[in-house]
Parts: C-alpha cells; structure tokens; sequence
C-alpha cells in the first residue's frame, strides 16, 4: 500500500510539470514554431513518462496525445479539440487501409479464442509436458515458438503465452521471465517479417509513389534492435544469465514463487483439470499454418499474382491491408471447418480457456 501511494505522488508530481512545461511551451511558441522544433518530442516523452511511472499507460498515452493536440493548435481549445477528434480519430478510423490492419486484429483474436475452446492450447501444453524436460528447455521452447508465430505480435503473445504458462509454470519459470521471454520475441519478429501486421503498417506510412513493402525488405539486415535483441534471447537464456530484478523474480520462481508479488492474476491450472480439456496437437498447428499460407496468398494476391505478375513482384507491390485482412478472413473460415464438423468445440472448454479468477 505505501508503495502504491508513493507511486500515486510521484504520478501527480509529475503531471504537474507537464502542466507547467505545456504552459511555459504556450507563452514561447506558436503553433507554427512547434512543428519540426524540440517541442516535437514533448508529447511522446510525456506519455513514456508517466507510462513507466504510474504504470497506467491508457490514461498516459492519452495526456500525450492531448499534449500533442495542445502543441499541434497553438494551444487554441477549438483547434485542440478539431484536431484531436477530427484529425486524431475520425480521420484515422475512416482510412480504408487502418481498417483492413484493424479487421486483421479482430480476425486473429477470434482465432485465438477459437483455438483456446477447441483445446488446441491445452493439447500442446500436454504435449510439451511429455518432451520438455528441463526448465532451459522451456525457455527455448518459449523463444522458437514465438519466432514461428510472426503474423502479428498480439497474435503472437496470445498464442504463445496461452500454450507455455502451463510448461513454464512446471519448471518454475517466473512468470516475469516468461512475460519478457514472450514480449522480447515478439515484436523483433514481427517486426522483419514482410507477412506480418507491422509489414502492412510500416509500409503504409511511405509516402509517394514508393513501394512500402519493398522498402520494409530492405530495411530489414538494418534493423538492428530486433536482430540483437532476438539473439540476445538465445544467448541469455542458453548461459542462464539472469541478472537485476530478474534474477531475483528467477530465484523466487525457484523457490515456488511463480510472481515476486502480491498480485496472482493467473493461478495455475491443475494437470487433471487441464487433461479434460478436448483438443489435439492439430487443433493448434492446422489454424496457425493455415493462417500463415492464406496470409502469403493474400499477400500476392493483392499483388497481381493471379494476373500475370512473378511472386517477387506480386509481393512487393502488394497492399499488405488488404492481403492479411483477406488472407485471416479466409484462415478464419478454413479454422471453423476444421473445428466444427469434429465437434471439439463446447463452451466448457471455452469456459476453462479463460484464467480462473475470471471464472469465479
């Protein structure tokens, strides 16, 4: 409690100086001087901020934002506001290219969840229970299936994170090493996949008549924090060389403390319980393999490929939006006629897809 209070002063402390910094920024700047200046960096480095310091990142990146409206009008209350609904939110939403990105998200939740009812996630923690037999092994196991699932990175940490926290939970992975093992992969992976929600992202900001996805493959050998941090997580887990607030949260995983916290948001679920769940080891590797050859073929697809064009050329000049929003679509489809005539999916297994405490 002392410490959430704590954490609390520190919070208003520093929303303070971001009210006093935006006001000194309003008497020495004018809506034009602020663009292309350092008053630039003033919304992002408030959001980080109070992200890593109240640890409430919604309600941080929201006072960003209306920083950045603030700065971007001049500190004009009309134009914050058209600039923050209009610009901000509306006009983003309207883009048909966001949309296709955001059908895409909404596309491999569904599959997630449907993944979950079936069992799928349950067969391979068996399965995983039955071949991994050392705690390394699971960190490892963690990392390769976390590189293998490269659609999308929520994709990713859904998945990943559903299918190990029975494994690691076993040999006494913390769930923090866990949470970084996971986080750490996913999104450097993502990130150099040319068939992945980022490639279909970044590309669409590339202004001009340039090739979004073209220039994403080539910035791939530079982008050196994911290729770093990728091998970084071999590395370390390979040495066992936990250091910092990791190590203590390994050394209490170690010793039967799975959090280091007071907080246990997901109890382990008994082998038992767990065994009862319906599903095999296909019900979790058919939808995701399914959904990675439906994401290529959309990809080229939307690339000409089926009108004449070679696949290289088919991919590079392909609408990544359109691509992966059809491809999910129909990876969506081909996952429920795997499932249903089978007759795995019943709503106690969906009801024990979910943490317990969201049971009770």
């Amino acid at each position: 409690m002392e410490s959430k209070k704590k954490s609390n002063k520190v919070g208003i402390v520093i929303l303070l100086i971001v009210v006093a910094i935006l006001v000194f920024a309003a008497f020495t700047t004018t809506a034009k001087s602020v663009q292309k200046t350092p008053w630039s960096l003033v919304p992002p480095v408030i959001a980080i901020v109070l992200a890593l310091v109240t640890k409430e990142v919604y309600s941080s990146l929201f006072i960003g934002v209306l920083s950045g409206a603030l700065l971007y009008s001049g500190f004009s209350l009309p134009g914050t506001v058209q600039h923050f609904y209009t610009d901000g939110i509306v006009k983003v939403l309207a883009d048909p290219y966001n949309v296709g990105i955001l059908i895409f998200l909404v596309i491999l939740g569904i599959i997630v969840a449907l993944m979950n009812a079936a069992g799928g996630s349950a067969a391979f923690g068996r399965w995983a229970r039955s071949h991994i037999k050392t705690k390394r092994g699971a960190e490892f196991a963690t990392i390769v299936l976390g590189i293998l699932i490269f659609i999308d990175d929520y994709f990713n940490c859904l998945t990943v994170g559903s299918i190990m926290r029975p494994v690691t939970d076993r040999f006494h992975v913390s769930r923090a090493k866990l949470a970084y093992l996971i986080d750490a992969t996913a999104a450097p992976v993502c990130i150099i996949a040319p068939i992945s929600s980022w490639a279909a992202a970044v590309s669409g900001f590339v202004p001009g008549n340039q090739n979004g996805i073209a220039l994403f493959v080539q910035c791939i050998p530079w982008n050196f924090y994911a290729l770093f941090t990728i091998a970084f997580m071999f590395a370390i887990t390979a040495m066992g060389a936990d250091y910092g607030l990791m190590e203590k949260h390994e050394i209490n995983a170690d010793n039967g403390d799975l959090y280091t916290t007071e907080e246990r948001p997901f109890p382990e679920m008994p082998e038992d319980e767990d065994a009862e769940i319906k599903g095999s080891l296909s019900d979790m590797l058919v939808p995701v393999i399914v959904l990675i050859i439906c994401c290529v073929v959309g990809m080229i697809w939307s690339g000409g490929f089926f009108s004449g064009k070679n696949v290289v050329d088919a991919f590079s000049g392909s609408d990544a939006s359109v691509g992966l929003g059809v491809g999910a679509f129909f990876g969506l489809i081909i996952t429920l006629l795997w499932y249903l005539p089978r007759k795995v999916m019943h709503s106690q297994n969906s009801w024990r897809a979910f943490p317990r405490d969201l049971r009770q």
